[in-house]
């Protein structure tokens, strides 16, 4: 999704308030390692690439959809997730106003959004970075 800033000034883009220290995985690897990797970085959802050299965002693996595996009885150290991402990955671009994220979030039932810059992964967006933003603004 492209989009252009709000044009008044007065809305923040998801630049502003977007953490660009992304944590990522590999499609290949196993859920186990999303998990370890989420902990370590001390975030809710790593983002999903194609290759490390592209960054192009493919999927986004949650705490969720970790607690959802878990309690279906599979073993993160089988499920590989490529198997858990299937649908078009949403992303918006740094110049996207956070209140267009934040509507985006909420029709799509999602939490995270990569934020892309040229099809490169360049930070992420949560609900979260969001709402604080809207209602620092209100």
């Amino acid at each position: 999704m492209e989009s252009s800033g709000s044009g008044d000034g007065t809305t923040p883009t998801v630049q502003a308030v977007m953490r660009p220290a992304v944590t990522t995985v590999e499609r290949h690897a196993h859920l186990a390692a999303a998990a370890f990797m989420m902990h370590r970085a001390g975030d809710s959802a790593v983002v999903v690439t194609a290759n490390p050299e592209t960054r192009l965002p493919v999927g986004v693996i949650t705490e969720a959809d970790i607690t959802a595996t878990v309690a279906e009885g599979r073993d993160v150290n089988e499920v590989r997730i490529e198997d858990m991402i299937g649908r078009e990955t949403v992303t918006v671009s740094t110049d996207t106003p956070v209140t267009v994220a934040a509507r985006l979030m909420l029709s799509a039932g999602i939490h995270h959004l990569p934020v892309v810059d040229k099809d490169r992964l360049v930070g992420i967006v949560d609900i979260t970075d969001a709402c604080r933003a809207l209602l620092t603004n209100a």
